[in-house]
């Protein structure tokens, strides 16, 4: 498997196979609107429709540093799925039923977004195929077993186990030794989402200007090189980007991801493989990996490459370092063999955002008219969604336009967490940490024990996962 002619950047396949979309105006100056928003990717687009919806005389201005979904709107994994950054520790702090309502809330989301998809044409290239996470080792099996415990007793009695047999029947994974799926989750394009969920909202009457990076944000005022923007509700929906912002740099951390996709496979390789059904794929390794097999019949492979540059710096363009496309197409050549000749055409790698203890959140602030939304460490596709939906009755709760609802009586909501460390102190834990996990992952690749080792359970400790 070659990848001399691998693209490397270019922000991502996605976007590659999409096109950058037509540049937007950018702030011609000082101005006033409802409700400003910080950040055009899925959580301030989202925002914005919601709210408009709602309320459609409202004066509503995103405004994005690039273009819309240049962050990780538009380099994503494309799954659309039920998981939500922190849950379990939302059960520890309020409650075994709060958490329970979280997450069906969650299961409601994938829902919701393939409804909103569907009703304004949207076409991302959703299939709902669910979720198949599997286990290839004796350590894998046995938090998968836990893992697939733990999500029936939050209320996922539609989510079934698999052994290895049942597993292949699904995708034939190499060494695979059991499986769990969900019926909660899709398989869709992120850049085809993103565009077209920005092009429904600037239809339905909100400003949006692109190239125009935000420097700060305080009560009542977005800060730009080319004018403010004065509202009385300012929503920071920067998510992995966050740490560019006046005072925000120990907020929340931009962990790296990588990605790879192949050239479309031949018939004869998806006759070794399967995956008919285009389940998202994910393991149960401590470097995870998220996969998905492409409308046009690829695969779309991420992982941790480099996790994190010092001074919570964020790229450009997308570019991965080759250490990790290589180590990327040794992943999916273990996994399915048959790919081994395939070519690797685009490589990319994105931020996302990190709370100190991983977990996500909707706040808004009644004094000061300042919200935000994210943290969602990797499973933003849906819970942007929710995150929009929660921030939309925030405020109409917060104006007197109603009361509290559901969603803003769920655990998440208004969730504070202590910032990250100092450099160089955050630079040596994240790599710390994931070198750990890396080494874990090798040790339990050839251990026929079942625990997990004992490394990745110190890395979750002092991580805050653990």
């Amino acid at each position: 498997m070659s990848t001399v002619s691998t693209v490397n950047g270019g922000i991502s396949f996605w976007y590659a196979d999409r096109g950058i979309p037509a540049p937007r105006e950018p702030l011609p100056g000082d101005t006033t609107a409802d409700v400003c928003i910080v950040g055009g990717g899925y959580t301030g687009l989202w925002t914005a429709y919601y709210l408009k919806k709602a309320v459609p005389f409202l004066n509503i201005t995103v405004l994005e540093a690039k273009f819309c979904g240049y962050g990780a709107s538009g380099r994503n994994g494309g799954w659309l799925y039920n998981g939500i950054a922190g849950r379990d520790r939302y059960a520890k702090l309020h409650g075994h039923d709060a958490a329970v309502r979280l997450q069906q809330a969650m299961n409601d989301t994938v829902d919701e977004v393939i409804r909103v998809a569907a009703e304004e044409k949207i076409d991302a290239d959703i299939h709902r195929g669910g979720v198949l996470e599997v286990a290839y080792t004796p350590a894998q099996l046995a938090r998968l077993k836990d893992f697939h415990s733990a999500e029936t007793a939050f209320g996922e009695t539609d989510r079934t186990l698999h052994g290895a047999r049942e597993t292949a029947r699904r995708i034939r994974v190499n060494g695979a030794v059991g499986s769990t799926w969900t019926p909660h989750g899709a398989r869709l394009h992120p850049a085809k989402l993103v565009t077209g969920l920005a092009d429904t909202v600037e239809a339905l009457g909100v400003t949006i200007h692109e190239s125009t990076p935000v420097t700060e944000i305080r009560p009542k005022h977005a800060v730009t090189p080319y004018g403010t923007v004065r509202a009385p509700y300012v929503l920071r929906c920067t998510e992995g980007f966050t740490a560019n912002l006046k005072g925000q740099k120990r907020t929340w951390l931009p962990m790296n991801s990588s990605m790879i996709v192949t050239e479309p496979l031949p018939a004869s390789v998806w006759d070794t493989i399967g995956w008919e059904g285009r389940e998202t794929l994910g393991d149960m390794a401590h470097a995870y990996l998220y996969a998905q097999r492409t409308a046009d019949d690829r695969i779309a492979l991420g992982g941790r490459g480099y996790p994190y540059r010092y001074g919570s710096a964020t790229d450009n363009d997308g570019r991965t370092q080759p250490a990790t496309i290589e180590a990327l197409r040794e992943l999916l050549i273990r996994l399915f063999p048959t790919t081994a000749g395939t070519p690797i055409a685009h490589a990319w790698s994105g931020v996302l955002g990190v709370p100190r203890d991983w977990c996500a959140t909707a706040t808004l602030d009644r004094s000061t008219g300042l919200g935000w939304a994210g943290g969602y460490v990797g499973s933003g596709v849906a819970t942007t969604n929710l995150a929009a939906r929660t921030l939309r009755d925030l405020i109409q709760q917060v104006s007197g336009q109603s009361g509290p609802t559901e969603l803003t009586a769920l655990p998440w909501v208004n969730h504070r967490v202590r910032r990250w460390e100092p450099e160089p102190l955050r630079w040596l834990g994240v790599h710390g940490m994931y070198a750990a996990y890396r080494a874990a992952d090798r040790r339990e690749l050839t251990s026929p024990r079942p625990g997990t080792d004992p490394i990745a359970k110190i890395a979750d400790r002092l991580s805050g996962r653990g």
